[in-house]
């Protein structure tokens, strides 16, 4: 199976800080891999530098066999902590605004896509609102329908529920556990271990900005390798 991301030796720096130390790191198209790891160890910077949006300093970087800034605009999707969407349009104009102008679809083709995408992430009635009319669990799943209006081979998710109440988590996460049973390549940045254990193919752990470990879920959860990571995952459980 082709890889849909490859990280050879991946280096960035933030002034003399150096927040991705030598990262080896392959996903395959259709793999769901979580990156874990406590806060500034540098999960963030992977899936960043995964969409473009941070430069790195070293090592080598595809993403669908291209470099990053060569990726067709849509390729990959992004979802944030924070859901990014446009105060004053509505939920439907968030939706289409990027197929209309980056894709050139139809204001019709655009419109439908987008409806099914809500229904697909279960707000279907949602479509007249503006975002501040929502939920923050219903703003997220319109985070996430936004990026698969443009038809992403890779979805990435930067700690998505993090900035969620507690029972506004579980919706979204049944969203992604949705989109990882259609075959999405997903890298998720995410300290949700049961979404882990239940979706991912493999589970990265990160740490000072290294990859310390990778491995199954049963691997990583029944006998981790380093003590660092098995630290992290009896303080994550033990809550």
């Amino acid at each position: 199976m082709s890889a849909a991301v490859k990280m050879s030796s991946l280096s960035k720096w933030y002034g003399d800080f150096q927040v991705l130390k030598d990262i080896d790191l392959k996903v395959a198209a259709g793999e769901k891999l979580v990156i874990c790891g406590p806060s500034g160890s540098g999960k963030s910077t992977v899936v960043r530098c995964v969409a473009n949006l941070e430069p790195y300093q070293g090592g080598d970087l595809s993403v669908l066999d291209t470099a990053p800034d060569k990726v067709r605009r849509g390729d990959v999707g992004m979802v944030f902590q924070q859901f990014n969407l446009f105060p004053h349009l509505s939920v439907l104009d968030n939706l289409t605004l990027g197929p209309i102008r980056v894709l050139k679809q139809s204001r019709t083709e655009a419109e439908a896509r987008a409806r099914d995408l809500l229904d697909r992430v279960k707000i279907p009635d949602q479509a007249d609102k503006r975002p501040g009319q929502l939920s923050g669990g219903q703003q997220q799943r319109v985070a996430i329908a936004r990026a698969l209006c443009m038809e992403p081979k890779v979805m990435l998710f930067d700690e998505p529920t993090s900035a969620l109440d507690p029972e506004m988590i579980a919706e979204v996460l049944d969203v992604m556990e949705e989109l990882a049973r259609d075959g999405m390549t997903m890298i998720c940045v995410t300290h949700e271990m049961g979404f882990a254990r239940r979706v991912a193919d493999r589970i990265a752990f990160m740490d000072a900005g290294e990859m310390v470990e990778i491995g199954t879920p049963d691997q990583v959860f029944t006998a981790p390798k380093s003590d660092r990571f098995a630290d992290f995952l009896d303080k994550i459980l033990s809550h």
